[in-house]
């Protein structure tokens, strides 16, 4: 499976190297909560985005006779700098875990807290299907042309991220031999379809220079029943020598306002060593500071017309200063 994940992830990569890049700023917030994915489109120049929230669960594992109470919380800081196809951030979360050992008639008792995640990362988008590829014209001849499955919608938004892991030496997390800095890339891929589905897609390498490194993909399907109200499916799965599973996550959100989110999920896992089960809550909030004009069709004739219009502007001043 391991080498299966890279194949694709090159695959990909090679596929979409030479296509143009373009962002998308949405007037709601763009929120990667409930799930564990990345999407692929940035929030936009000039937007601080700050989406936490707290989880409660167990790993109880059959082979070690132990089961392990987890209280946590996990945060994310997004900023668009730049550009708008790129977003820096800060994504963490910090655990207290009490750890119950049973040794015979006995059982014993540890505790252990501190920062279980902290990476810091750079996400851009090297391709977005709906500014560069021309859409169909409609069939004015025929509705079956028009509902037709086309292959083209299965085309991706395409972004590429990379960051680096970062820990206190004694963090207890670590595994014996870690360096406290590690690199963590992905490839993450986005298709908005119609009738507010939207899948995306993470390939992620992590501690590639480490003696165990991880090699995770995951496929998160979300949509929207209405909308304020939207609902997720997600798979993640785990591959590394020192800890492998499969995770499955589902949840609900709700947006409050353009600006605000609420979100409750939980997920299990499909094996004992260790069996886990987590329930989470939490809130996204947007602070948008985006000054540029955007357009809301992001269509490939959309952005003919625009192109046109940006002509007209310019030409008309020319005009005047003649007369």
């Amino acid at each position: 499976m391991k080498y299966f994940q890279i194949k694709i992830f090159t695959i990909i990569l090679f596929i979409t190297s030479g296509y143009s890049t373009y962002a998308q700023y949405t007037e709601t917030i763009n929120s990667n909560r409930p799930g564990a994915s990345q999407g692929a489109f940035s929030v936009g120049t000039g937007v601080i985005q700050i989406e936490a929230g707290g989880y409660y669960g167990n790993d109880d594992h059959s082979l070690l006779r132990t089961s392990t109470d987890i209280l946590g919380a996990d945060y994310s800081l997004r900023y668009g700098l730049f550009f708008e196809a790129l977003e820096i951030s800060l994504i963490g979360s910090f655990e207290d875990e009490t750890k119950f050992i049973r040794i015979g008639a006995n059982e014993v008792e540890f505790k252990t807290r501190n920062f279980k995640t902290n990476t810091l990362g750079a996400k851009y988008l090297i391709f977005d299907p709906s500014r560069t590829i021309r859409p169909d014209k409609p069939n004015l001849y025929s509705w079956k042309a028009n509902q037709k499955f086309k292959w083209k919608t299965l085309i991706p938004a395409v972004s590429l991220y990379a960051g680096a892991n970062f820990s206190q030496a004694d963090n207890p997390f670590l595994y014996e031999g870690e360096k406290s800095i590690t690199p963590k890339i992905a490839l993450i891929t986005q298709n908005n379809w119609p009738g507010s589905w939207v899948l995306v897609m993470n390939l992620i390498l992590d501690k590639i220079t480490e003696e165990f490194p991880s090699y995770t993909g995951i496929v998160t399907l979300t949509h929207a029943f209405t909308p304020k109200f939207a609902g997720f499916l997600e798979y993640q799965g785990i591959v590394s020598d020192f800890y492998a599973d499969d995770i499955a996550r589902t949840g609900v959100a709700y947006l409050l306002t353009d600006d605000l989110q609420f979100d409750i999920s939980g997920l299990i896992n499909f094996k004992n060593t260790p069996d886990r089960w987590q329930l989470a809550a939490g809130v996204s909030y947007r602070l948008d500071l985006h000054k540029k004009e955007e357009y809301l069709d992001d269509s490939y004739e959309g952005d003919r017309r625009r192109k046109r219009t940006e002509k007209r502007e310019n030409i008309e001043p020319e005009i005047d200063d003649q007369k």
